[in-house]
Order: C-alpha cells, then sequence, then structure tokens
C-alpha cells in the first residue's frame, strides 16, 4: 500500500515522549449515535494460536493503516513450529501494531487492545496489558478443556481476575459460523474466518479503511471464490456488530501522520522485503546481474522467496541443498561478475565460515547477509537477537577481516544494503550485513526513494594487461592493487588474456601466484587488514541538543528505535543525554574514539550479553557501561529509559 503526503510540516510531539497509553483528544457523536473519541495513537495485540491466522489479521490492519497515513510499527511473534499444539502457552502467536498521527519508533511496550482468540492467548499476553486496557475475548474457547490445558480451574471471565481491565466477551466463533451460515460450509471451514470477523471489528473500532482486505481477500482466494466471499462476509459482519452492539459505545479516531514525514510517496514495508529492494536496487546501480545463493532458514527465507519474483530485473535465484553450496555457488558467481548473495542466519553464518575465509583470501564482492536469531544452536528460531557481531567479526580461521554493516529500522534495511554493495564492490572484499528478526518482520513507512538519487554502483572490469615484466613483457597482475582503496582487479573469466588462479592457497602479491614465502603472507595478511581499515565511512553522527551532556548511550542495529524512544523520555525528564548510533561495525566511523573521550559515561544497550561494548572497550579502552538483554525480544523504551536515568544520576 502507498499513500501520499502533500506536504511537510514540523513533527509533532512524539509519541514515545508520552505515557504508553494513547491520550484521548476530542470527542464527537456521528448520525449512528456512538461516541467518537479521537486519540493520537494506539497499540493493539491480536493473540491466538498459531493456526488462527494472528499474523495475516496484523498484516491486513496493517496494511490498511498505513494507506490511511498513519505512522506504525509492527512487532510480530510467533512460534518457530510450523503447527504448535493448539491451546497451548508455546503455541501462541501474536502481532502488535503500533499507529498514531505523528513520528512514533517502536512498536509499543504495552498493548491498549488485547484481543484474545482463546485462554492461552489470554494468560500469555496478560502480564503485558496494563490496568484499564481493553480485552476483547473469545468466549466461545473458555470451555473447561482450553482452559484447564493452560492451567485456568475457573474461568478468568468469571472470577474477577480481569476486573482491572475493560472486557469485552465476545463470541467470536459463533458470530462467525452463523454469520456464514448461507455459504454451505462445514463448521470447521467457518470458524477459519474467525479472524476476518475480528478484523472487521477492530476495523470499526479505529475506523480503518476496507476496500483493500475485501480486494486482498478475494484475490488470496481466487482460486476458491467460496472461501474468499465467506472470508469477506466474516470482514462486513465484524464491522457490523462493532455498529449494532451496545458493547462496544466508542470508536475511536487516529489522524493520519500527514505532519510527521516530508512529502512524498510512502508504503509500509517490512525489514526483509526493504532488504530485498535494496538487492535488486544495487544490481541495477552497479549495472551487474544479481545472483542469491540461498538455502531457506528462519528468518531469512523471505528475502529467498521475494527475490526469486524478480526475474525481469535480471535476479537469478538458487535455492541449494545446504548452506555450504549455497555460498559456494554465490562465490563462484562473483567470480563470474555477478552481484553475488547469500542470505542465512546464525547457525549458517558457521557453515559458510570456511568460504567466507576463501572470499577474503580471493578477494570478491560477496554480500553475507545474516538475519539474527536467538542461539546458540537452533535456540529460538523466530525470536530476535543481535549475538552474531563477534560471530561477524572473528568467526573465520586465520586474519580474515570482513567489513559489517548493520540497518537501524525495517525502512534502513533498504540504505543499509546499497552500502553494505558499495563497499563490497569497491573494496573487492565480502561484506557482512547484520539485520535481525525484529528487523526482518517487523515494518514501518518507507519513503519510497528517487531512483536518481541512489548512489551510481557500477565498476569497471579488468580488460587487459596492467603490468610490465622487466623483459618487457605486458601481462595480467590479478593482485595488483588500487593505490587509494588497496581492491586488486576484477577480471571475468573468459577474457582473452586475463587468466589467473584462483583458490584458498595463499597468493603472491601482484603476480597471484602460489606463495609459501613468510615475508609475502605477512605482507599479504596487513594488506588485507589496511583495506578493510582503509573503507571510508560517514562519521558518526551524535545527538546532543544542549551539548553538554555527560552521558552517551551508544547503540548499533535495531535497538536504534527503543533507544531513540527512551532517549526522548530521559530528556522529557529534564536530564541531558547524548545518542550516536552506529551503522559501520567494521571498520569503526573514523571520528568514534574521538566522540566517545567527550562523554564521562558511555552506556551500550545491546541484545546480547554486551558484544559491542566489548570491541569498544578493547579498541578505545574505554570502560563502557553494558545493558543487556536475551529475551528473544526487542527491548522496551520504559526498560531503557529507567536504565538511562540509573547511568545518569550514578
Amino acid at each position: 500500500m502507498t499513500s501520499q503526503v502533500s506536504s511537510p510540516a514540523e513533527q509533532a510531539e512524539p509519541a514515545d515522549q508520552q505515557s504508553e497509553r494513547g491520550l484521548a483528544g476530542e470527542r464527537g457523536t456521528p448520525d449512528g449515535g456512538k461516541e467518537v473519541r479521537r486519540l493520537d495513537r494506539v497499540i493493539i495485540r491480536f493473540a491466538g494460536d498459531s493456526g488462527d491466522g494472528m499474523q495475516l489479521t496484523g498484516d491486513r490492519f496493517t496494511s490498511e493503516t498505513a494507506s490511511f497515513g498513519n505512522d506504525l510499527s509492527t512487532l510480530p511473534n510467533f512460534p518457530a513450529e510450523i503447527r504448535a499444539p493448539a491451546g497451548t502457552l508455546p503455541g501462541v502467536s501474536s502481532f502488535q501494531l503500533h499507529f498514531a498521527d505523528h513520528d512514533i519508533l517502536t512498536p509499543g511496550d504495552a498493548p491498549d487492545v488485547l484481543v484474545a482468540m482463546n485462554p492461552a492467548a489470554l494468560k500469555a499476553n496478560l502480564g503485558d496489558v496494563p490496568r484499564g486496557a481493553d480485552i476483547i475475548v473469545n468466549t466461545d474457547e473458555f470451555t473447561k478443556r482450553p482452559m484447564a490445558k493452560v492451567g485456568y480451574e475457573r474461568s478468568p471471565l468469571e472470577d474477577g481476575s480481569l476486573d482491572a481491565y475493560q472486557v469485552h466477551p465476545v463470541p467470536l466463533t459463533t458470530l462467525t459460523i452463523e454469520a456464514l451460515k448461507e455459504f454451505g460450509l462445514s463448521r470447521k471451514e467457518a470458524e477459519r474466518s474467525k479472524n476476518m470477523f475480528a478484523l472487521g471489528l477492530l476495523s470499526w473500532m479505529y475506523h480503518r479503511p476496507t476496500e483493500n482486505t475485501e480486494k486482498f481477500l478475494r484475490q488470496k482466494f481466487a482460486k476458491k471464490p467460496q472461501i474468499a466471499e465467506a472470508n469477506v462476509a466474516a470482514f462486513r459482519a465484524g464491522w457490523n456488530f462493532g455498529e449494532t452492539t451496545e458493547d462496544f459505545a466508542v470508536s475511536y479516531e487516529v489522524a493520519p501522520a500527514s505532519t510527521a514525514f516530508p512529502a512524498g510517496t510512502y508504503r509500509n514495508i517490512s525489514g526483509n522485503l526493504a532488504l530485498s529492494y535494496g538487492l535488486v536496487a544495487a544490481s541495477r546501480q552497479a549495472d551487474l546481474p544479481l545472483f542469491l545463493g540461498s538455502y531457506p532458514i528462519t528468518p531469512a527465507s523471505d528475502i529467498l522467496h521475494e527475490l526469486s519474483k524478480h526475474k525481469n530485473f535480471g535476479v537469478r535465484t538458487f535455492q541449494a541443498e545446504d548452506e555450504i553450496a549455497g555460498i559456494g555457488a554465490a562465490l563462484g558467481a562473483a567470480f563470474g561478475g555477478q552481484l553475488a548473495v547469500t542470505t542465512t542466519s546464525g547457525p549458517g553464518v558457521a557453515l559458510k565460515s570456511e568460504t567466507i575465509g576463501l572470499a577474503v583470501s580471493l578477494e570478491l564482492p560477496l554480500l553475507v547477509i545474516d538475519i539474527q536469531r536467538g542461539g546458540p544452536s537452533t535456540g529460538l528460531p523466530t525470536k530476535t537477537e543481535q549475538a552474531d557481531l563477534l560471530q561477524a567479526m572473528y568467526g573465520r580461521n586465520g586474519e580474515a577481516p570482513v567489513p559489517i554493516v548493520a540497518p537501524k529500522t525495517p525502512a534502513d534495511c533498504f540504505d543499509a544494503t546499497l552500502e553494505a554493495a558499495r563497499i563490497a564492490l569497491t573494496y573487492r572484499t565480502p561484506v557482512f550485513l547484520l539485520s535481525d528478526g525484529y528487523l526482518a518482520n517487523g515494518s514501518e513507512p518507507w519513503r519510497v526513494p528517487d531512483v536518481d538519487g541512489l548512489p551510481d554502483l557500477r565498476v569497471q572490469f579488468a580488460t587487459g594487461p596492467n603490468h610490465t615484466t622487466e623483459d618487457g613483457t605486458e601481462v595480467f597482475w590479478p593482485y595488483k592493487r588500487d593505490p587509494l582503496t588497496l581492491a586488486r582487479p576484477w577480471a571475468v573469466p573468459g577474457t582473452p588474456g586475463l587468466e589467473h588462479r584462483i583458490g584458498g592457497i595463499e597468493k603472491q602479491d601482484g603476480s597471484g601466484n602460489i606463495s609459501y614465502d613468510p615475508a609475502n603472507h605477512d605482507y599479504m595478511v596487513r594488506v588485507r587488514q589496511a583495506k578493510v581499515d582503509g573503507i571510508e565511512v560517514e562519521d558518526l553522527t551524535v545527538d546532543d541538543p544542549t551539548g553538554d551532556a555527560r552521558t552517551l548511550v551508544l547503540g548499533w542495529g535495531s535497538t536504534y528505535g527503543p533507544i531513540t524512544a527512551a532517549v526522548r523520555r530521559v530528556r522529557r525528564a529534564g536530564d541531558r543525554i547524548a545518542q550516536a548510533h552506529l551503522r559501520h561495525l567494521n571498520p569503526f566511523p573514523a571520528n568514534l574514539g574521538a566522540v566517545l573521550a567527550r562523554y564521562d559515561k558511555v552506556v551500550v544497550p545491546e541484545m546480547n550479553l554486551g558484544q559491542l561494548a566489548t570491541l569498544i572497550r578493547a579498541k578505545y579502552l574505554v570502560d563502557t557501561r553494558s545493558f543487556t538483554q536475551v529475551r528473544g525480544l526487542p527491548f522496551k523504551a520504559e526498560q531503557l529509559a529507567t536504565a538511562l536515568k540509573e547511568a545518569i544520576d550514578d
């Protein structure tokens, strides 16, 4: 979905500086007689079994919200199993959406509205719901057996345990089946549409557009028109229920965020989709065919799925038999003169490490995209973590330096991918792009860029001899370097006169012949390191409004949103704090040491046990303060704000 924002304006006060609850504004009464309250923002969480369609429901609500023009941020959260045990706590799938009429940064700390499709969904999520919030429950599922599965001896709808909340009991299953009687579906088939009934109800509550959802359902089930119309009917029935029932006496409006963004065309985009588009754009800007060698792995598989749709842009995707074959094919494509990519997650990086080292030795451009997840081993495949930084930095045998780039938001995955491609192509090196599950699956508005403003990534292939020997013979030296970048020439196989050896055994400087000479090996190791150290990256920008803060919070990757939201809260409370966020983790920006030296305290929040903090301490001898979390979930803004306040006061 895209929406047009016609004119830029001064940003409203960010929601993350306010309380987590949406703020009520003007009230009105439409012709139908029900009260309408205007809010500046809302956080909604849909929760149910992994087979209840909560991700689809959240995606559709998000798409309509994006088309309406709100700023938004999402947090999908689902089990690792394809079909987890129904009705159990491990099987709960949820989708949280934070949308507002102004700039926001996170999916929100706590939901204002929880839609619980069964007892497991209620119990798994109730701890996150603040007192006074709305809870919509599917009463049809609160029978003895489903409640017993999650440890409810008595119904929480009747024992007073939910008195602190605004509970709306709705027989979603019964109402859905009743609404679909005319379609002649079995009870099981009709029940599957209860998520669309819930979506219709929430769409009425928050005045979301409906036309595109109906169009989407008809397209999704085009081969089963009866099922398509049944889902549309369930969606409309949910809307009509909200309009007519006395239990929902109030609906809410959240105005478009037209003052939060510069003018332009926007669309809702997830991190993996933005990254995929970034790869296609990099290929076009480099005027090179794109080759992806990949083995499916959560949460990176969506990139393979998306790129496979873009053969018209010269994209070739290869689903390999394993991780090693995937990167081997990609490196072969790089040797053949293509923009080569391999995608994976942490366990796959471990398997690819030998070939990454080979790419370092061959000095060929290769993008290694790691969508990080919870570990070690299989760990938490569908949960997020930032724990692969040291693996990307050092996880190879020998001295094998590799540049590392990390996006900070779902939309930023597009720009970070272009930057990683720039480095790989300019310096002839493999490059790590470290995203994670939170960025990959989360979404936000993205301003569609002007293609004319994208960087020129075109490269010059070697076309003939580049060295003259002592006897005057002109030859091609595959390791004769560019004096500025230290990159070696890129020669396409089959070019007459440019034949040269490749392989993992050490090469002689210049000629590329196999060499076991100790002095040559020492030189080659040092020059490969110097090439990475010399990569030109932008200086680190520091956000320090007053210029006299004594505490700096330094982040990287997906912690940007929660950190920025927490910094806003701290400043709103009257404290002074500076913020900086790293995109380039190897090499670090040239001014990082000077930035760190300006502050008495440096706090580094990470979703690991302090990996960036370890690198900062080692390189700059700065006694950083780690604030870490490895729960498989992103930081909450309030949690970080408390930690930053404590650091300032200490």
